[in-house]
């Protein structure tokens, strides 16, 4: 319990109505978890409007009422407060509810197009293996040390957020990783947190159904880094060109990293093949697991984020060194017929043009690579037929097919990535809506040393067609049909 009113510091108040010293039991953004003695904080989303709720949250025994347009009708004891902004009134509210979690622990937030979940999970293994409690809030799953717990966002909601990071305080956590979406930035999830430290891996073509213009993605993104306080650190890939651009308001330490760029974190690929890379990091050579360009890129940053966070540099190779891939992030697996299938999140033009190109980089040109790829419904449209451009330029066969359908027609979806095919490479492509059926002829089509890659989904264990999700894992059901086939 906490009183109405240590709850409601740091919040921008217009009006208030009723008594703030009131024992408030919980906050919610949901009426249908309201109960007595609760706070209601009524949020404009973009399916629904939580002021619609509040008569319903009051008759569930709401004594507190958190809005940004006082009702027309008001109620006897109940308290209304009216503020600037619902969902930044829930960040602060979460956060001293929680006895601001945060403050007790080092958090560290990594925004970006790709790389989040590989440098926030690599980042907690890194931190586990030097010795340390740490903490970890992914797209995967969250760690709060050694217990897990599903993931549900990308970036939670700032309620369950602090909740988390309230069990991690507990459990005595001295680190924690973040992933940090632009939709968790813009719905002010991350206000009221108090950050160490913020890495930017890169900046491509994604979410542009939620966010009107990449300068509007690009701004939101930024603000993460402007918000950060001066005792925190800021560190950006400056090989892409926004990198810049998020340091330029930052009162934070800056820092960069680059294999391209001068920059404060340094790296040269020396070797790059199926089995891992060794890079050379500001003069010290390491040997790691992780292959393919993008991930020298993300070992860089885990290099840097350690250093910057006071792990010895010996220590930190050696240990960047021990490192796996994560789960759907460039995972294979080599058949007993030497076919090589390879699983990736890529669901951007970007990623799946960084993991086609390294394949090709890696690969003889002897042999096949067959990618199956999708893209996920109710998404942004216009990535869809860079997709398909990508795919068919840069593989030697590829099967269109279906990601995470949700309430669209999976042959539209289809017919958008198709559009992007250039003539020349039609004869390459075949569509297969059924996604299992397409990873079984990618199986069939495949001869010894080829190579399947398939695109979009990684660690999901789903697809999701009209609402109902199924079980679906990429990397069993090809794993599965290779050992069926005798390949």
């Amino acid at each position: 319990m906490a009183q109405l009113k240590d709850i409601l510091y740091k919040v921008t108040i217009n009006a208030v109505v009723g008594s703030t010293s009131v024992q408030v039991n919980a906050i919610d953004f949901d009426s249908r978890n309201i109960a007595q003695n609760d706070v209601f904080v009524a949020i404009k989303g973009s399916i629904t409007d939580g002021h619609k709720f509040i008569d319903l949250a009051i008759e569930k025994g709401a004594i507190a009422i958190i809005c940004e347009a006082l009702p027309e009708t008001l109620q006897n004891g109940v308290t209304y407060i009216e503020v600037e902004s619902a969902s930044r009134a829930l960040a602060f509210m979460a956060a001293n509810f929680y006895d601001n979690p945060s403050s007790n622990l080092k958090l560290i937030g990594v925004t970006g197009t790709n790389g989040k979940t590989t440098i926030a999970t690599l980042l907690y293994h890194l931190f586990k293996k030097a010795g340390f409690k740490v903490g970890l809030l992914s797209t995967v799953k969250v760690m709060v040390d050694t217990k897990e717990y599903p993931a549900t966002h990308t970036t939670p909601d700032s309620l369950t957020i602090n909740k988390y990071l309230s069990m991690m305080s507990v459990a005595g956590v001295e680190f924690c990783f973040m992933e940090v979406s632009s939709h968790g930035i813009h719905q002010n999830r991350t206000e009221g947190l108090h950050f160490e430290g913020g890495i930017f891996t890169n900046l491509s073509h994604d979410h542009l159904d939620y966010h009107s213009t990449f300068a509007e993605y690009r701004d939101v993104k930024k603000s993460f880094f402007d918000n950060l306080p001066k005792d925190a650190f800021a560190l950006v890939n400056i090989d892409d060109k926004n990198g810049l651009v998020m340091l330029q308001n930052t009162k934070a330490r800056k820092y960069t990293y680059a294999l391209k760029t001068y920059s404060d974190y340094k790296a040269h690929i020396l070797e790059n093949q199926f089995n891992g890379l060794l890079l050379k990091i500001n003069e010290n050579e390491v040997w790691t697991r992780l292959i393919g360009n993008f991930n020298a890129y993300n070992i860089l940053a885990i290099y840097a984020a350690a250093d910057l966070l006071g792990l010895e540099k010996v220590e930190n190779l050696r240990l960047i060194s021990e490192l796996e891939s994560v789960s759907g992030r460039f995972q294979y697996l080599i058949s007993e017929g030497k076919i090589t299938a390879i699983i990736d999140y890529a669901h951007t033009p970007d990623a799946l043009q960084n993991v086609l190109e390294t394949i090709n980089s890696i690969r003889t040109k002897n042999e096949e690579l067959i990618t199956v790829v999708g893209c996920g419904g109710d998404r942004d449209k216009t990535k869809r037929p860079k997709m398909g451009h990508i795919a068919s330029a840069l593989s030697t066969k590829v099967i269109f097919t279906s990601d995470n359908p949700r309430s669209e027609v999976p042959e539209t979806i289809i017919e958008d990535i198709e559009k992007g095919v250039e003539p020349q490479n039609f004869k390459k492509t075949v569509s297969i809506t059924d996604r299992k059926q397409a990873i079984k002829t990618a199986c069939q089509m495949a001869q010894p040393n080829d190579i399947i890659l398939i695109a979009g989904k990684g660690h999901e264990t789903y697809q999701e067609i009209k609402g109902v999700k199924s079980d679906f894992d990429d990397y069993k059901i090809v794993q599965e049909f290779l050992k069926q086939l005798g390949k």
